[in-house]
């Protein structure tokens, strides 16, 4: 919304959300690499930092090759879209591993839920206040500057997630190698990843039309303001904190991990679709809601459960290299979403989203339907 009130197109907007999303995928693979030789909390330190420059320059509105920048470091723009739990930037191949090795096998699902359920809690204060710049419009301030107030929050919640890491205590790993020379993953490791490269490839092609690019639909579709959208969100985060309370029960009822991510993936993409049929915004955003909760439930159990079949010492490298052709993928979803809504094909992207998610879980269940973690063989033993 600020983007169009800068007076740039929904495909430019498009192509600043896809250049960034590249720029973050070579930076989580940047992390993933390091992660594992310097540990895990400087770079989240590091990130932290960034993402507080981008929002800054994102203030000052310059021209648009310095916001293409900031979006690109600071990962202005590549959050995972509403209700993402915190789960959102380049930093997360660092992050992960750290929780896992924190928490152990028997706690690991549970403190992703809990990892979830607090970025929740904070996704409902951002997305509160992104109906702010509405509120100040109505008090006089002009557009530009109403929106410029939030990127200054913004930049303070960014320092804040710099601090916040500082008394977290990390094990230092023992580098026998050279920094930018790292031990090869073990056959089996490289396996698990390309199996999730794969399959994560379908998932980052279908978040790419949906995500920040949402709004821009939303507002295309039934000619909704920032603060409408921003009410919807805000519903929906929480709204969200129940999913992430009874995570590790779900998956004992659907019989383990990779069932239940199919299943709830299943029914998720089915609500998708349906969803540009609505003839209204609230009927739209109501089943936008539903299928978002059911889509929330899986997020920390798909984390965990990577981190969980992968060797302590290579997470932040599976976690970085399984995820990069999902950021990739993420690229081609903006701009081509934004051109199909300046054409009028209102209803296609979030088709187009929801056939690229039906991939995923079928390639999710025929790929790992056999790979029970940990915790799981514990029980069947």
């Amino acid at each position: 919304m600020y983007l169009l009130g800068l007076g740039y197109a929904p495909t430019t907007a498009g192509l600043l959300i896809a250049v960034g999303s590249g720029a973050s995928a070579l930076l989580t693979l940047a992390v993933g690499w390091i992660a594992d030789r310097i540990g895990r909390k400087p770079i989240l330190i590091a990130f932290g930092a960034l993402s507080a420059a981008g929002c800054a320059v994102f203030a000052l509105h310059p021209a648009f090759i310095w916001l293409v920048v900031a979006s690109a470091l600071g990962t202005v723009g590549q959050g995972g879209g509403v209700a993402s739990g915190g789960a959102i930037g380049p930093y997360y191949p660092a992050e992960q591993p750290l929780i896992a090795e924190l928490a152990g096998d028997e706690r690991r699902t549970a403190a992703f839920a809990n990892l979830s359920l607090v970025g929740a809690c904070g996704g409902i204060l951002g997305t509160a206040l992104a109906g702010l710049p509405q509120l100040l419009m109505h008090l006089g301030w002009a557009r530009l500057g109403a929106y410029q107030a939030v990127f200054w929050i913004s930049t303070l919640a960014g320092i804040a997630l710099a601090l916040v890491v500082l008394p977290i205590r990390e094990a230092r790993p023992q580098r026998k190698q050279p920094l930018l020379q790292t031990r090869p993953l073990a056959p089996q490791t490289r396996g698990i990843i390309a199996r999730f490269m794969v399959t994560n490839a379908a998932n980052g092609l279908a978040v790419g039309y949906l995500g920040p690019i949402m709004v821009i639909w939303f507002h295309a579709r039934y000619g909704v303001n920032s603060a409408q959208i921003a009410a919807l969100y805000t519903v929906i985060n929480l709204a969200s904190i129940l999913p992430y309370l009874g995570v590790t029960s779900v998956v004992r009822l659907f019989g383990g991990a990779v069932r239940m991510v199919v299943t709830l993936r299943v029914i998720s993409c089915a609500i998708l679709a349906a969803i540009p049929f609505s003839p209204t915004y609230i009927i739209a955003g109501a089943a936008y809601l539903v299928r978002m909760l059911i889509n929330l439930m899986t997020l920390p159990v798909r984390q965990s459960y990577i981190m969980g079949i992968v060797p302590s010492e290579e997470r932040s490298r599976a976690a970085a290299l399984s995820n990069l052709p999902s950021r990739l993928g993420a690229m081609v979803g903006p701009p081509t979403a934004g051109l199909m809504i300046d054409s009028g094909l209102m209803y296609l992207p979030l088709e187009v989203a929801s056939a690229f998610q039906f991939v995923n879980a079928i390639l999710y269940w025929r790929f790992f339907r056999h790979i029970p973690p940990p915790e799981e063989i514990e029980e069947e033993v």
